[in-house]
This record gives C-alpha cells, sequence and structure tokens, in this order.
C-alpha cells in the first residue's frame, strides 16, 4: 500500500487502490474470515451492492478488491446473496496494508483520511 504506487507489482495492475484508507478498513474488517456480501440487483433496477457487517462498501473498492483477484466467490448465502473472501493475495495485502498504516506518522494519516 505504498503512497505512490498501485496495489500490486505486476503488469497487469489497473493503477491506484481506491480511497486507500476506506480499501484498508474494509479489508480489516473482514479479517481472514468475515466476507463481503454481494447482492445482485438487476430486478430492482439498482445493480449490484456490497456490504460488510451491513455496511455497504464502495463499489470502486469492491471492483478494485476483485479486480486484482484479492476476493474470491465461496458461495451463497441461505437468501442468495454471494460470500466474498479474502485470497490468500488479499490476506497478504491486507497485511502490508496495515504495516504500511501502522508506519505512518499522525499527520500521513490524517492527510489520507482528508486526501485519500
Amino acid at each position: 500500500m505504498d503512497l505512490d504506487k498501485p496495489g500490486r507489482d505486476d503488469a497487469d495492475s489497473t493503477g491506484d487502490i481506491p480511497s486507500r484508507y476506506e480499501t484498508l478498513e474494509v479489508m480489516r474488517l473482514m479479517g481472514r474470515y468475515v466476507p463481503i456480501l454481494m447482492l445482485g440487483g438487476d430486478a430492482d433496477g439498482y445493480g449490484a451492492r456490497w456490504t460488510i457487517h451491513g455496511t455497504q462498501v464502495q463499489p470502486g473498492i469492491a471492483g478494485y478488491l476483485m479486480q486484482q483477484g484479492y476476493l474470491v466467490d465461496s458461495g451463497p448465502t441461505e437468501m442468495g446473496a454471494r460470500k466474498l473472501v479474502l485470497t490468500e493475495a488479499g490476506i497478504r495485502f491486507r497485511d502490508e496494508g496495515i504495516a504500511w498504516w501502522n508506519s505512518l506518522g499522525i499527520l500521513q494519516k490524517l492527510k489520507i483520511r482528508l486526501f485519500g
């Protein structure tokens, strides 16, 4: 989770991490075992939505995590939502992000929280 680098070093990386602080918070909330729920929404006209602990995950963050291979579908819930859990690469990315965050000073943290 370097300040100026994409989330992955490989050539197919799609760009910067969206809302770095919020992305890290989503991954912290997930830990190893809490899934993001992907709710289908075609029937209601809203499109897919993602939640964790009942709180909406921004589509840009969820899309980034899926596109980078940090999430994997682990099956449906009883209500038909899809459960997305961290892959091994996602767990490593989360751990690196936590280490990055802990290495920052208070002013750097404030700047990232305010400006992304």
